[in-house]
């Protein structure tokens, strides 16, 4: 068996810590190494405590291999005498069942085995990847399941029907020209009406979204928009049991991918003005700090965007401009560590059209200042209430911040393109890291 270096440091970094000990090698009560004092009243009479390094010492040790830019670590070498040698004269190993030694770093390799090599797998049968049995990606058989059932994998080397036939539609496409200019590629949809239709609606539109998913240059799913601000639900009980439902259904459908929801949290840019935010959650009753901040404790989502369309007007009754809402509402979120919790975005629809370079410039920049937020995220389009589309035009203002360009998203309708969807997709990896595509 070969012990790496970086293994047997990791090894010896928590032998260092706290040795545990069988009665044969106790220590006295009064002995200066004991570490009983750590150990519970009801942790058992033949387990002793010694500190094989005590903290101080152990400090001394972390120092020792970290001085002079790890100088010490980058030398070393693992110590001679460790491993065994069954060819070599004179050593005794233990036999493995059949013959033949076990466990030295001179066995072969099972007879057709080798470095990287594909497994070999019984003619229509699934193979075992990874360590892991049926479905080679750690999720458990569907028959073990509960909830929605997982479907039965795909033979190697066969590609998904659903996979295939979703890298076809407008948003597959549009998942292949983002992949080819390099921008990070979230799925942006909407669950919430697909949940309340029923569970065979919700199932079909879960599995839609899957496929899209599945493929790796996707990194996650925006499964809800305007949550809890729109008329779709009613009250906490329904948000909950949607997000619950929504995140389980999606991490067992495309798992590994990040999961985000998108709503406003009015209260948050009153600031210090109690009225205002006595007055935002009388309006708004399930937009409360606490209620949105629930699914983040909770784990349901890894992204939450806070829309900015209220801090422009929306404050006026209470004389708190524009600017102000702005600032208000992500000193607050700065406040409560919601980037403990979950990656936070602002999400601003307000860029389109013409707009000067001073607005572009605040606000992309005032949500990220401090590490309020970790991204913003720009519609590159927006529809009014007379139907006409209003689309980005300011381009010149976004090529000069190209040192937040990582932190700038554009949410994109691969339906509905300005040019060709090819084209347009090219020209906003000009001034984006990533984009959302819009889908169905």
């Amino acid at each position: 068996m070969r012990l790496t270096l970086r293994r047997a440091l990791a090894v010896g970094a928590t032998l260092a810590l706290v040795g545990v000990m069988t009665p044969g090698a106790a220590y006295s009560q009064d002995d200066p190494r004991s570490c009983d004092d750590l150990m519970g009243a009801d942790a058992p009479a033949f387990i002793v405590c010694h500190w094989l390094a005590k903290p101080d010492e152990a400090l001394g040790v972390a120092l020792f291999w970290g001085a002079d830019d790890n100088a010490n670590l980058k030398e070393a070498s693992p110590v001679d005498g460790k491993f065994i040698d069954c060819s070599a004269a004179g050593s005794v190993c233990p036999e493995a069942p059949g013959g033949g030694s076990e466990g030295d770093e001179n066995s072969p390799f099972p007879e057709g085995a080798g470095d990287g090599g594909a497994p070999e797998c019984e003619a229509g049968q699934p193979c075992s990847v990874d360590g892991h049995g049926e479905g080679g990606d750690g999720t458990v058989a569907g028959s073990e399941q509960t909830g929605t059932s997982t479907p039965t994998p795909t033979p190697t080397g066969v590609q998904d029907p659903a996979i295939a036939a979703a890298a076809q539609t407008p948003t597959g496409q549009a998942i292949t020209a983002a992949k080819a200019v390099q921008l990070r590629v979230w799925i942006d949809t909407e669950l919430a009406d697909d949940w309340k239709a029923g569970t065979e609606t919700f199932t079909a539109a879960v599995k839609r979204i899957g496929a899209l998913a599945a493929r790796p240059e996707v990194a996650g799913i925006r499964f809800t928009s305007q949550l809890g601000y729109n008329t779709t639900f009613k009250t906490d009980e329904e948000i909950t049991a949607f997000v619950t439902a929504a995140s389980d259904a999606l991490r067992q459908a495309a798992p590994g991918k990040r999961l985000g929801i998108h709503t406003v949290v009015p209260e948050l840019a009153c600031g210090a003005n109690t009225t205002c935010k006595a007055e935002m959650r009388k309006r708004y009753p399930l937009l409360a700090p606490e209620k949105i901040e629930s699914p983040l404790i909770a784990g349901r989502v890894d992204q939450l965007s806070l829309d900015t369309g209220l801090l422009y007007g929306g404050y006026d009754a209470w004389k708190i401009k524009a600017g102000q809402a702005h600032l208000n509402q992500w000193i607050q979120v700065r406040a409560r560590s919601w980037d403990v919790l979950t990656q936070v975005a602002a999400e601003e629809t307000g860029l389109v059209g013409q707009v000067t370079a001073n607005k572009v410039a605040s606000r992309l920049s005032v949500p990220v200042k401090d590490g309020a937020a970790q991204q913003v995220n720009v519609w590159t389009s927006v529809q009014d209430a007379q139907g006409a589309v209003n689309r980005l035009t300011a381009w010149d203002q976004l090529k000069k911040l190209l040192p937040i360009q990582r932190r700038l998203a554009a949410v994109y309708n691969p339906a509905n393109p300005e040019t060709d969807m090819t084209t347009d997709i090219k020209k906003l990896s000009e001034v984006f890291g990533q984009i959302y595509l819009t889908t169905a």
